[in-house]
């Protein structure tokens, strides 16, 4: 049996290693088993151990674990990172999926609906985010904003024991999270139930307490140790031409906050919404399920479009109509009342700094649209009013890479420093903490350079049999357009352990044994009571550097080195 499988991987070596070196037989280099950065993590704004959680539940029959528990390890891994894994599971555009390997075999692994997942599993079984350590630590934090960046921050210190108070100026927490977000892409009782977690690591809550308002800030450098500014950037761009502050014409920030808040607005029957952006999405979805017909009037094209790529999808499978190239000029009132959108046409000049072609008004193309509303989501700011100390870039907080501002003791991050995804608030909130808990302790925080991400030309695809990706599924198009229900169902639990199984593991050993059972040798044994990426063995006093298994290794986690 040895020399049949000795034959066979001749044979192969033939094939596929004829450039390799080798003297009387044998190379001078040996397998080294190398644990590489999986691509869906180094593209993760929050840095999960995507890899991690995902195995946890795929080899839970090999570790003799119930799912239950499988999943309830998954949890535990997702949110040492990000301690929103329900919210982000139905919010998150999901980078890692755009990193993820699968996607040059048969379809990326469903990264994000495993996510929600994990999340709602962890609701369900009432699992409790875990501290760092049980001690106190002599030292006061106060967070400006109760958003996805200022809790994440708080939870980062709470539980390395810090006493952390947030100040937030809305009467609940949560941020855009709360007042940006529709319900029917996030469901308030979720999001409730996530906040309470970190709180319940002995966080501080005091709403209605705007920081520069009825608080002053130099209170909170007087009282604290450090000072977290997470305001976000709440503060809506107007259309900036002659009418917008006429009746019907809202900002798009404000229009949703008070949706969300429970008012009801009257848009009447016809709606025209001035962006690309999500809040433009947003908005326009939310006047259509309020009844009205509504178009988006966007001065690029839709390849240029910041919004999330799925979302403009559901717009448009909703009836939304699009007006590309074209752009507000003004805003009139009609005798009968309704609004008139003063257009002009634009053309693609050249580029600007973002890298984008220059929208250029065409000359002599004005138009009119006739109109009940106009909503204006072309812009949001950051408020520091009363926060003059904290240094700003036309209003923009200024940091450095460990979102450390130059006035001492004082971080800063989220959308208050610049306007991106929440996950990437939820990750500049983690990395605040750490750079916070380093200052407290006389330190500073350094981060470790950014690893090369393992790539799908560095696996052997052809090992992984294909399999169907799983999706959530929607609610009828009739149906959704109509209410404010959640529109996506999770997938079932069977569903998530058969998308956590198409994960392939990239750059980190899953025991499929090929290297112990091709090396000509018999020099690769296995252990089993071993943790992941130890659990095959090289004894370099048997192994000729062939070469085998290292480029049988469906992975990309071996790699040929200097050995004896």
């Amino acid at each position: 049996m040895v020399r049949a499988v000795e034959t066979e991987v001749i044979k192969f070596k033939k094939e596929v290693a004829e450039e390799i070196v080798v003297v009387n037989g044998e190379s001078w280099k040996c397998p080294v088993y190398t644990r590489k950065m999986p691509p869906c993590r180094s593209e993760c704004r929050t840095s999960e151990d995507i890899r991690g959680y995902l195995t946890w539940v795929a080899q839970a029959p090999d570790n003799k674990r119930p799912y239950e528990d499988a999943f309830d390890d998954a949890w535990k891994l997702l949110t040492d990172k990000n301690p929103f894994p329900a919210v982000h599971g139905r919010i998150c555009p999901h980078p890692c999926e755009d990193g993820c390997n699968r996607k040059h075999k048969d379809g990326a692994v469903a990264i994000n609906n495993f996510e929600r997942v994990v999340g709602d599993h962890g609701l369900k079984r009432g699992l409790q985010l875990l501290k760092l350590t049980d001690q106190k630590m002599n030292k006061k934090v106060a967070i400006i904003g109760a958003g996805p960046s200022g809790l994440s921050c708080a939870y980062q210190l709470a539980r390395r024991g810090y006493a952390v108070k947030v100040f937030e100026s809305s009467e609940e927490p949560g941020g855009m999270l709360r007042y940006g977000i529709p319900s029917y892409r996030l469901p308030r009782e979720v999001l409730s139930a996530e906040i309470k977690n970190i709180l319940d690591l002995g966080v501080e809550l005091q709403c209605n307490a705007k920081v520069g308002g009825n608080v002053s800030f130099q209170s909170l450098q007087k009282e604290f140790d450090a000072i977290y500014v997470a305001v976000g950037a709440q503060k809506g761009g107007r259309l900036g031409v002659k009418g917008d502050d006429l009746p019907g014409v809202f900002s798009g920030v404000e229009f949703l906050f008070q949706i969300n808040r429970g008012k009801k607005l009257d848009v009447g029957k016809r709606v025209i919404v001035v962006g690309g952006g999500n809040t433009a999405i947003d908005a326009a979805r939310v006047s259509l399920r309020l009844g009205a017909d509504v178009t988006i009037l966007y001065r690029r094209t839709k390849n240029e479009m910041p919004a999330i790529a799925e979302e403009i999808h559901s717009a448009e499978t909703e009836g939304i109509k699009f007006q590309f190239l074209s752009a507000p000029v003004g805003v009139e009132k009609n005798g009968n009342g309704s609004l008139g959108l003063k257009c002009v046409k634009m053309r693609l000049g050249e580029k600007d700094k973002s890298g984008r072609q220059r929208p250029v008004a065409v000359e002599g193309s004005e138009f009119v649209i006739e109109t009940d509303s106009v909503i204006s989501a072309i812009g949001q700011e950051p408020d520091l009013a009363g926060m003059a100390d904290v240094p700003n870039n036309n209003g923009w907080v200024v940091t450095n890479s460990i979102r450390e501002t130059s006035l001492k003791g004082v971080f800063a991050g989220g959308d208050a420093v610049t306007m991106d995804l929440a996950v990437t608030a939820v990750g500049h909130g983690r990395k605040a903490a750490k750079a916070i808990d380093a200052y407290l302790k006389g330190g500073q925080y350094k981060e470790n350079p950014p690893a090369r991400p393992v790539k799908h030309t560095d696996m052997n695809l052809d090992y992984y049999p294909p399999l169907k990706r799983n999706n959530e599924r929607e609610l009828p198009l009739e149906t959704r357009v109509k209410s404010f229900d959640e529109i996506n169902s999770a997938l079932t639990m069977e569903e998530a352990i058969a998308e956590a199984k198409r994960c392939m593991s990239c750059g980190l050993c899953f025991v499929c044994d090929r290297c112990r059972v091709f090396c000509p040798r018999e020099a690769i044994s296995k252990d089993k009571k071993q943790p992941a990426g130890q659990v095959m063995f090289s004894d370099y006093t048997k192994c000729s550097g062939c070469h085998i298994c290292a480029e049988i290794c469906p992975c990309g986690y071996i790699e040929m080195g200097m050995g004896f």
